[in-house]
């Protein structure tokens, strides 16, 4: 070959070449691709935090050393919806205890926040009322079908009032599920006045001999004024047909984050609420909620939602939760 021609080859294949791996280069930099290393392993792929166990992730923290654990462990319980505040004063109570299980101590910490005071607290020799007040979308009237079979279950004559007049469909929805609870269903046409069916509702379990009565009220705000105000009524309607609100249970959606703080007040101070139900805990691994509600308006735990099944009602068990929380 003619030695011009084979030094033009060889000059074409040099930049063919070149611009071969700067275009490769210019890839690699768009995308973040990096070169790996002859014979060196890929990286494992990280985990999504929040695709992770609390648990597993407080594990983590705690592994960590010196002050490092503190701060890890105290984001990591912000974001389950303890709190700041909250997690804070836990972390505080870790460090302060020496030695021992770490694990088992923030367990031991959140059963003493919780306390034991789950059950209901009904009468024997009247009518026992219950009201469920929440926000839109809480899962109240799931709850209420849930808990009317329970006490079905148990063996008290139920009978449920329909006061949730102006959501549609909420009648029929309560209408399902008081025929799976087998409890009487009380209620008139959408637009009605709330009190004059609780009114109704317990001239009738009355008549029937019912044991327990569950008031159903329409989802609103807790920051509507009028609607809120509109418990209060209810409450007296109740009292003026002769009967007593034994519990008043706020229905919270486990993933509400801290805004359930604010639910739980404004519904403490005009519905009085004497507990709480934890709605839709089988969708959320952020349940630390109910420990910045249990710290700060002094409200137990009644029950818990685990799924939408006539049987997914769990009374609360603080040690039961605690574990759950961090498994």
């Amino acid at each position: 070959m003619d030695p011009l021609v084979l030094v033009v080859v060889l000059v074409v294949l040099v930049v063919a070449v070149g611009a071969t791996l700067l275009l490769r280069a210019r890839r690699s930099a768009r995308t973040g691709d990096r070169p790996s290393a002859p014979g060196a392993a890929a990286p494992p792929p990280r985990r999504p935090f929040a695709g992770e166990g609390l648990g597993d992730r407080i594990r983590a923290a705690l592994a960590e050393g010196g002050s490092d654990r503190s701060r890890a462990l105290e984001d990591v319980l912000v974001r389950a919806d303890v709190g700041p505040a909250m997690a804070a004063r836990l972390v505080e109570r870790i460090d302060a205890r020496d030695g021992g299980d770490p694990l088992g101590a923030l367990r031991d910490e959140i059963v003493a926040i919780l306390g034991d005071d789950a059950r209901l607290h009904l009468p024997e020799d009247r009518l026992g009322v219950i009201l469920v007040v929440g926000v839109n979308g809480s899962g109240k009237t799931t709850t209420i079908g849930k808990l009317a079979h329970r006490l079905s279950v148990q063996g008290r004559r139920v009978s449920i009032a329909a006061s949730d007049t102006f959501r549609a469909a909420a009648g029929e929805q309560l209408a399902t599920w008081a025929a799976r609870a087998d409890a009487h269903l009380v209620g008139q046409g959408r637009g009605a006045d709330p009190g004059a069916v609780a009114f109704d509702a317990v001239t009738s379990a009355r008549a029937r001999g019912s044991d327990v009565l569950i008031v159903d009220t329409a989802g609103r705000l807790h920051t509507a004024t009028p609607l809120m105000d509109e418990l209060a009524k209810i409450r007296r309607v109740i009292e003026k047909a002769g009967a007593a609100v034994d519990e008043t249970l706020l229905v919270l959606d486990a993933q509400t984050g801290q805004n359930g703080i604010a639910q739980a007040r404004a519904f403490t101070d005009v519905a009085q609420v004497s507990g709480v139900v934890l709605a839709k805990t089988d969708g959320s691994a952020r349940g630390g909620i109910v420990l910045a509600v249990r710290e700060a308006l002094g409200v137990p735990i009644r029950f818990v939602g685990t799924g939408e099944g006539v049987d997914d009602l769990r009374e609360f068990d603080a040690r039961g939760f605690a574990d759950r929380l961090l498994s």
